[in-house]
Formats: structure tokens, sequence, C-alpha cells
């Protein structure tokens, strides 16, 4: 009888306890205790059992879990015998941050002291009787949502002094998700105050510790080592790219395939592999997203889980405010090809909006991106990184995003695009019009030397015809050299429907009086480049190509039909 699957369950002592359906990842253990670390941080995608690791972890080693080696029997950790003496031998400090999503800094301080408060309210067994000093009593009932900033930052610092005085052995330290303010602090522009409190916070507690035994950081994220990491020179950081803990996190095609074989639905392995297949963490390749494998085995349904259940509004907000060379390789990238880019792994979050390339790093520790291939240029000091979307349920996604644009700002897009498909220029031009003026400026965050930066809004619009039409047509896009030399060309899949050129052009006011003449530039080129050729080579006869010359001036827009 398959096991019952328990949704969104992320204490391992539950799932044990219930007997819910679990993958064994108990190996981790071992290969985490015995590299001897002191202090690991973990960077993989949200929901992929980080925080149930964590939750393993923690009941593996906890003294609070002394004599619970039930939890472990029949996982593979449990048939040696040095581990099943290892079980409930340690202090553990066990804390997570995940929850920590406030909008200034006044509140996510407060927030992170209520975190470390509970930490001490878990341990008030310790002011019993003479363990403590006075002084150190004294500082122990200070520890409060309101304490001083002093003394949050070496809290955790001496409650493992206090741990390890009581039990006679150094202290195993848990932090999940640490990463989750950070995201929030730059969000909502309280990036600096937060990176001061964190550094001091994680310097006394991973750093300057005589208590620690180890520890463990997981995140999403590698946040660069020169803003809250810059003290801490023995951090062990293993990300998507890293060889350790490669199978410890996600489901092997091995792992997702006796699942499918003990709930009865061996037939459905190949449509399962095409939907959540494809992450890669070291040489491991055929990684499943476990959030997604678990609702599926639940509803037996093929959707967007792992996906849609979480924000992702930085991403969102960091593709449609970026550049042109954003937009056009995510255009790439929804087409099924590959994007060859130079880039760092570790986030630098002051610099996702004006360095070149940071967005990719994002895309690539948040699990939508997958690496076909990594060159290390070491004589250049440069690496470059080829890289494709992880699957069909992140182009699902991506393509779900690209929809909200235009559709969280006004409904003539699709208008428009009805329009278009119908040959009606006259509606195409009032509702292209509207749509311009009503979402410009959602596109356009920076300021080129006209005032405005068109392209920021073009490509994004480009991106939306891309979504708009799959199934229907197939766009594809030939960009010369910018904005101006710019052309789509949308090839009918169903042949009732003509094939479309659409070439953007911006005004030229040296070069044009009005913007019918940028139109009929746009026309003109058209027709010298000779485009219809390669529709033409493909079967389609020239009275089913329809070319349309659009022109931006500002806000305004100009659409003509050759």
């Amino acid at each position: 009888m398959a096991r019952t699957v328990g949704i969104g369950i992320q204490s391992f002592e539950k799932i044990r306890e219930n007997q819910c359906f679990y993958v064994d990842k108990t190996p981790f253990i071992k290969e985490w205790w015995e590299n001897q670390d002191e202090v690991t941080l973990l960077a993989r995608p949200r929901r992929f059992g980080k925080t149930l690791t964590m939750s393993m972890v923690e009941q593996f080693f906890s003294t609070r879990y002394a004599n619970r080696g039930e939890l472990f029997q029949g996982l593979s950790l449990w048939e040696n015998e040095s581990y099943r003496r290892l079980q409930g031998t340690y202090p553990v400090i066990s804390f997570s941050f995940a929850n920590v999503k406030e909008n200034t800094y006044e509140k996510v301080r407060y927030r992170m002291c209520q975190i470390l408060r509970d930490l001490y309210v878990q341990n008030r067994f310790l002011l019993e009787g003479d363990l403590l000093t006075p002084g150190e009593k004294d500082y122990f009932n200070r520890i409060s949502e309101t304490m001083k900033e002093e003394d949050a930052t070496m809290s955790i610092h001496y409650l493992s002094v206090f741990l390890n005085r009581y039990y006679g052995k150094k202290v195993i330290i848990l932090l999940d998700e640490y990463d989750t303010p950070m995201q929030e602090a730059y969000v909502n522009g309280y990036w600096e105050e937060l990176v001061s409190f964190t550094r001091s916070l994680f310097n006394s507690t991973f750093k300057t510790n005589p208590s620690l035994e180890r520890a463990i950081m997981t995140g999403i994220t590698r946040v660069s080592r020169e803003s809250i990491f810059s003290d801490l020179n023995h951090l062990k950081v293993v990300t998507t790219t890293s060889e350790e803990y490669a199978d410890s996190f996600g489901f092997t095609e091995e792992e997702v395939f006796a699942a499918l074989d003990e709930y009865g639905m061996s037939d459905k392995k190949s449509e399962v592999k095409k939907w959540y297949d494809g992450f890669t963490f070291g040489r491991q390749t055929d990684i499943y997203n476990p959030w997604s494998i678990i609702n599926y085995l639940d509803t037996g349904r093929i959707t967007t889980y792992w996906a849609n259940s979480s924000s992702n509004s930085l991403v969102g907000t960091l593709i449609r405010e970026g550049d042109r060379d954003v937009k056009q390789k995510l255009e790439r990238l929804m087409q099924g090809e590959e994007i060859r880019v130079e880039m760092e792994e570790q986030i630098v979050y002051g610099e996702l909006r004006t360095k070149r390339n940071a967005v990719w790093s994002l895309l690539l520790a948040s699990g939508y991106l997958r690496v076909l291939r990594v060159e290390d240029l070491e004589k250049e000091d440069r690496c470059y990184y080829t890289l494709v979307l992880t699957n069909r349920e992140v182009r699902r996604m991506f393509g779900n995003m690209i929809q909200g644009w235009f559709a969280e700002q006004d409904s003539s897009y699709n208008d428009f695009i009805k329009a278009l498909l119908l040959g009606d220029l006259d509606a195409m031009n009032d509702y292209m019009n509207h749509v311009s003026h009503c979402i410009f400026s959602y596109f356009d965050t920076g300021k080129g030397p006209s005032g405005t930066e068109p392209e920021r809004f073009y490509h994004g619009f480009v991106l939306g015809l891309m979504v708009e039409l799959e199934g229907r047509y197939r766009l594809t896009s030939n960009r010369e050299s910018g904005f101006g030399r710019y052309d789509v060309m949308l090839e009918p899949l169903k042949p009732q429907d003509d094939a479309l050129i659409l070439e953007f052009k911006v005004f030229q006011p040296r070069k044009e009086k009005e913007l019918s003449d940028t139109v009929q530039a746009a026309l003109k080129q058209i027709e010298e480049k000779r485009y219809e050729m390669e529709l033409q080579s493909r079967g389609i006869q020239p009275e089913r190509i329809r070319k349309y010359g659009v022109a931006f001036q500002g806000k305004q827009v100009l659409i003509g039909e050759a």
C-alpha cells in the first residue's frame, strides 16, 4: 500500500511518526559529518528540502532527541553502528529566518530579535543552579525582542558558551534560510542597515565562537563575501555547481520513478520527466524538484506547482526593468535556445540592477536556469556559463509572468493581439497607443539621450507576443544593430493564418519630419532586406504575408501596412 503523501510537512519527526511518503536523504548526514567543514553554506533553490534536511540533522544530533533512534530505523544511515552511537549526543541550536519578511529595518530587526529570544526561552533551564554567573544570568534575562543591538549580535555566541558548559560538548548550529531577510532588505531599501547587523551576528556566531562544533547555513543564494561574510574566511560554500551533496537535495530520477511505481503511475514517467526534470547540481543531472513531484503524487495532475509556490516578484521586476540584452536573452530562452553569459555565482544585491549579467546569477541560484557548460578562463580571470531554462514548468512560469506584465496594466493588449490577427489597422493603432500610454513607464525605468528608453518597452512587448501567440505562431527575430533595425516574423502554424512581419523603428528627428516617415522607413527596410524570402522558402505564398511598420515617438505609436 502506498504511503500517505503529506503536503508541506517540514518536520522530519512528523513525517516519520505518521509514516508519510519520504525519500531517504540521511546519507547527507554522513557526508557532511565526514567532510569536517566547520561552517557549511548550502545554496539550493526554494522548495528543495532544505528545511526538512535541517530538521533531520537537528533530530539526529540533538540531545533533545536522545533515545529517539526509531525515527531513523529503516533508513540507510541507521545501518552504520558508529552513527547509531552518535544520535542524540550534541547540543543543537536550530533557528530559521524563513519568515523574516518585513518592509522596514526596524521591523526586521524586531522580528530577528524575537527569534533569538525564543532560543533563550527554550533553554531557560540554564538559569537553574549556579551554572551561570550572576552577570551571565543578567545577560540571559536581557534577551528580548527590544534588546540592544550589541546584546542581540552576541546572543548565539553566549548561548553556545552556556550550552557547551552545561553538556560538556561543543554546539552544532543550524540556520535555515539565512538570506530571506537579505532579499527583503534589498527590495525595501534597508540593505546597508541589515548588512551591518547581520555581519556582526554572523561573525560572533560562526567565526569567534570557541563553543562551536560545526554549523550549517542554508539559503537560495550565495550572498557575496564582501557584504555579510567578510570575516568568515573558513566558510565552505556549496552552490548548484558544486560536487558536494549533489543528490542530497531534490529527487534523483531513480527516486522519482520508484515513487511513481509505488503510486501506480508507472505509465506517467515520460510526461513527469518532460515537466519536472532538468535540474543539475554539480555533475548530478536529472534532478527533480520535490515540491512538484510530491504534489503530483497527491493530485495526479500535471501543472505548475514549484514555479508558482512562492513570490517571483524580484525576478519579475529585474527582467521587466532589464535592458534590451536581458529581454533578448529571455526571448532566446523562451524559444528553447541556450545563452552564454559571463557571471559569478555569488550574489551582490547592490549590483543586481546595475551590473551586467547579475540577473542571471540570481536566476541560476533560484533554479530557473540550469548549467550546460562552464568555461573558467583563468588567464582572463573570467568565467562563462552556458544556460538554458530548467524545464517546461519553469517556461510556463515565465510565460505567466510575461502575461502578467500586460494584464496588470491594461486589457487593451489582448485587444491589440486580436486586431493584429484580424488585420484591422485602425484598431491596431488605437489599441497600441492605449497600451503604450498605460504601460510604457512600467517597462521604461531608465533614461536614454532622448529622455526615454523605448527598447525596454519594446522588447517586453515582443516577449508578450511570443507568449500570447504560442501554439498559433512561431516567432523568430533578427536583430541587426539595436532598436532601429529590429524585425519580428510570425510564421503561422495553421494553414488558415497569415504570416506577419513587423519592423519597429524609433522616430529620428534629424532624418524624418513626421512619424509617418518613420513608418515608411520601416516598411522600406522590410522590402529592401527582403525579409519575406525566409517565409516564402517555407512554402508561404506572398499574398499570405502581411508587413507592418511600427514607429515610436515617446509614448506615441503609429502602425502602417505595406
